[in-house]
């Protein structure tokens, strides 16, 4: 007690108790936290604590840690002996048995304030009792930039914090909910149809009409929200089928407008806006699907062909994402404040977009909590397969903003080969909680790993192999540091900080086919449970690196602080 080592931990993290009691710290422990909690005192009641979101959107809101006297709403009882913890296998090991020597010091300290609380989430906390030398494992209203309509939100403000463009890293984002936000969606929708357009009438060159890939009908209907696939559809395409000779001649006005704003462009203007009735846009979008996704033609003269390779010259000076977009239009539509990939949708047509958005009742993701994203289609894949990074960091203080990168991270794969014309969840997803629902498809590499994880380490080998060493040091790493920076300072004015405090991140990345890494979201509380043996040494890992850089170094600065890099104090 004199030393202020009394400790609170919530939810399933063995490693951080573990760590924290062969450092002499005594744990107070909490009343169970599983879905019901029962009191044994007098009638025998079961009670169940109050749910609500979390700062990184969904998952179920535990009992409130009071921090003076155990967790509401039973804030009267703070026997720990009669509220015992619901651990899991590996708690028990931790744990030992239930009358050790731990439950015997945490009653001796029931009644004490916990110096150091590591939990799931802040609302578990009330933050109201806490004192000035208490150690909390998160900050306040840092949904600024870990859900994904605040990260959409807080990068918009970006240009006007620093000299960045946030579409040199950030997939470009629109929030649905808001009616400016829409309509500069469907603009740019429009926009990159055209621009798609572009691209595929010059896959082939000279006067012959250009076909696209045609793609058998598997499924019928469209959208993830109905079969949980979405595919374009079938090609009824045969030579002597329509083609559309005055596409690319519309396609070549409308990017020539766009140029022309583009080069014009201020600050103070969002999405530019080309002349919005020089076509019929229902007509060329129609006309668009059925070349990019049903094998229709076009007919492209020299002429035209010399003018599509310049205009997209021009436009990709202006237009960061350009490469990266791809020439299918497909886009992502995502709830705001949902994690762990629930209620994604991915599609290719801007009427299932808008009608999704509409049509959803759930709570989290009614219209006003959607965003839609463009969908990185030029991407680098292993083995044919897509795969994502997940990145962890550490803020040990906002004012002045402290950020500490961690130098090892891993890889998620999907279960199935990449494919832009079969848009299911295990191709397109790679969360592990998505992911796990699949098996490995019969068409998948066998040199993908059968756990769908991979460390960096094995990344930077595969890279080698590839004769591209170097991108990891000079293009990747680099890359994450400067998008989680950028990300942290556009909502720097909105999280609400205390001193002592700190928070451990997940960032999520892809890689683009020049190996750009793209940010994808941050995660205030990233998954700690193995999935892997790499990810059950990394995860334990970090832990006790976060806590040798939150508590060791406060004693010792010259102490170790494990894979922990500091990359920007203020």
């Amino acid at each position: 007690v004199q030393e202020k080592k009394i400790f609170t931990v919530q939810g399933p993290y063995p490693i951080i108790r573990r760590e924290l009691r062969a450092r002499g710290w005594v744990e107070r422990k909490l009343p169970s936290t599983g879905r019901q909690l029962v009191q044994h005192h007098g009638n025998q009641n079961k009670q169940r604590p109050e749910t609500g979101p979390s700062n990184s959107g969904g998952g179920q809101k535990e009992a409130l840690l009071n921090p003076y006297g155990g967790a509401q709403p039973f804030l009267g009882t703070t026997d720990p002996l009669h509220y015992s913890w619901l651990p899991t296998e590996e708690e028990e090991q931790c744990d030992e048995d239930a009358n050790s020597i731990h439950n015997l010091m945490s009653y001796l300290v029931r009644d004490r304030l916990p110096n150091f609380i590591w939990t799931n989430f802040l609302e578990a906390t009330d933050c109201e009792l806490l004192q000035q030398d208490n150690v909390v494992n998160h900050y306040a209203r840092v949904d600024a930039f870990t859900t994904k309509e605040g990260l959409c939100l807080s990068l918009q403000k970006l240009p006007w914090i620093e000299q960045a463009d946030p579409n040199t890293f950030f997939p470009r984002c629109y929030r649905l909910g808001i009616m400016d936000e829409r309509e500069a969606f469907i603009e740019d929708f429009r926009l990159t149809a055209a621009r798609s357009l572009l691209k595929l009438a010059l896959e082939e060159a000279g006067d012959r009409p250009v076909r696209t890939q045609q793609v058998p009908n598997l499924v019928k209907g469209a959208g993830w929200h109905k079969g949980h696939v979405s595919y374009p559809k079938c090609s009824t395409a045969r030579p002597g089928s329509p083609l559309y000779p005055e596409l690319v001649e519309e396609a070549l006005e409308v990017c020539k407008q766009h140029l022309g704003i583009l080069r014009h462009q201020d600050i103070d203007r969002r999405t530019p806006s080309p002349c919005r009735t020089c076509i019929d846009w229902d007509r060329f979008l129609q006309q668009y699907y059925r070349v990019a996704h049903e094998g229709a033609g076009l007919v492209l003269t020299k002429q035209q062909r010399k003018e599509c390779q310049n205009l997209l010259q021009h436009l990709a000076e202006q237009l960061p994402q350009l490469e990266m977009e791809g020439k299918l239009n497909v886009w992502i539509l995502k709830p705001g404040a949902e994690s762990q990939g629930r209620g994604i949708i991915c599609t290719t047509r801007l009427e299932e977009v808008l009608q999704l958005a509409w049509s959803c009742t759930a709570p989290s993701v009614q219209v006003g909590r959607w965003v839609v994203q463009k969908y990185v289609e030029r991407l680098l894949t292993i083995f044919g397969t897509k795969f994502d990074i997940r990145q962890w960091f550490v803020v040990t203080d906002w004012k002045p903003l402290t950020v500490w990168f961690y130098q090892d991270c891993y890889l998620r794969f999907c279960s199935r080969p990449f494919s832009l014309y079969h848009l299911e969840r295990a191709r397109h997803l790679c969360n592990v909680s998505v992911q796990k629902w699949y098996k490995t498809s019969a068409d998948q590499d066998p040199r993908v790993p059968h756990d769908k994880i991979w460390s960096n380490k094995q990344f930077q080998e595969y890279l080698a192999q590839l004769g591209q060493a170097d991108a990891w040091p000079q293009v990747l790493v680099p890359g994450m540091k400067a998008a989680i920076l950028s990300a942290l300072r556009s909502a720097q004015d909105q999280v609400r900080f205390r001193k002592g405090s700190f928070e451990l991140y997940g960032a999520d990345f892809l890689v683009g086919e020049d190996f750009q890494p793209w940010l994808l979201e941050i995660n205030s509380c990233p998954t700690m449970s193995p999935s892997s043996a790499v990810t059950r040494q990394l995860c334990a890992n970090v832990q006790r690196d976060t806590l040798c850089l939150v508590l060791d170094r406060k004693d010792n600065s010259t102490s170790s602080i494990g894979a922990f890099e500091l990359i920007y104090k203020e």
